[in-house]
């Protein structure tokens, strides 16, 4: 025999309350009650096992409970992270995520963006620089879905936005550099640098202004490929603009048969796992990475329940993590 289906009404009054005010936490609006009224609420739900009709809620109310997350690399340690904090927010209000990983392809994100606002997701969280502006404009004002950008680009006051402060970012790390006797120095640059990036190095300069500047893919392999011009110029210190670039110094670095620290000192940006399992340790301006992403969600659950109130931009803080990948220079 089949158990029989426990009902909003049910819940409603086993945590002694409205059946509105059950609906309206259990779908995405519990900011707007009194704690202890949600924890009743999630009580009820719990103790009878109730389980919403994700398909009739969205015939009816014309919402999916889904979010399209788009990331340009999900097998990079800093965008798996980020993921992860997105998820465990989304899924906490009862959303569930929709992933698409594009690759650095921006035609390829592109039309990702736009399948998933055919598949009918309420919103998209966009961690990727290589979307236009056009596309942007499509999601934002033709098929009016919410978005919130992330670490990569800005959209003029169109979204909701969370970023780090990428300027004091790259700032610590030439202080930091300053500080350990350092002079001859050089900063490496991905080909295509966003704005977040962009940031870094501003930061950077203005402690370095006659820093080399090398440019390379953002990946590991052209962290590797910058190594043979490091050494030309016997360069003292480098400032990777991300771990994964740093990464790839490290191994350049053992196959010109030198070493970290005592050959080239070497600065990365992000604070992702593997920093702390490279020898020696590498050191880096850390960015809270699944924090960032908590924020994102947060954001896009606050504009689903409140889509006229003011657009927001958060900026969340950055540190220096120092380890063992920067020598004193005698």
């Amino acid at each position: 025999m089949c158990a029989k289906k426990v009902t909003i009404r049910e819940v409603a009054k086993r945590a002694g309350v409205s059946i509105a005010t059950v609906s309206q936490i259990l779908n995405g609006k519990a900011m707007n009650f009194n704690p202890l009224t949600v924890q009743k609420v999630q009580a009820a739900r719990d103790e009878l096992g109730y389980k919403a009709d994700h398909l009739a809620r969205q015939m009816v109310g014309k919402q999916s409970k889904t979010i399209g997350i788009l990331v340009p690399e999900i097998t990079n340690s800093f965008f798996s992270t980020l993921v992860k904090g997105i998820e465990e927010e989304l899924l906490f209000s009862g959303y569930i995520s929709m992933l698409c990983n594009g690759g650095f392809n921006g035609a390829k994100e592109e039309k990702a963006l736009l399948e998933l606002a055919k598949r009918g997701v309420d919103g998209f969280i966009i961690a990727s620089p290589s979307i236009s502006d056009e596309v942007l404009k499509e999601v934002l004002q033709v098929k009016k879905r919410p978005v919130i950008v992330l670490d990569q680009k800005t959209t003029a006051e169109r979204s909701d936005e969370v970023t780090t402060d990428d300027f004091n970012g790259g700032l610590l790390a030439a202080l930091y550099l300053k500080k350990m006797g350092h002079t001859k120095v050089a900063v490496i640059v991905p080909d295509l640098a966003t704005e977040n990036i962009s940031c870094r190095l501003q930061g950077f300069l203005t402690e370095f202004p006659q820093a080399l500047q090398i440019k390379t893919k953002l990946s590991k392999s052209g962290g590797q490929a910058v190594v043979a011009e490091l050494l030309e110029q016997n360069i003292e210190a480098v400032f990777a603009l991300s771990d994964e670039l740093a990464f790839g110094i490290y191994l350049g670095m053992r196959q010109n048969g030198k070493s970290i620290p005592n050959d080239l000192s070497v600065i990365g940006y992000d604070d992702v796992e593997m920093c702390r399992y490279v020898t020696p340790a590498l050191t880096t301006v850390a960015q809270p990475i699944y924090e960032l992403g908590k924020q994102a969600a947060d954001l896009m659950i606050k504009r689903l329940a409140t889509p006229t109130s003011p657009y927001v931009k958060r900026v969340l803080p950055v540190k220096l993590e120092i380890r063992g990948s920067v020598k004193v220079k005698n």
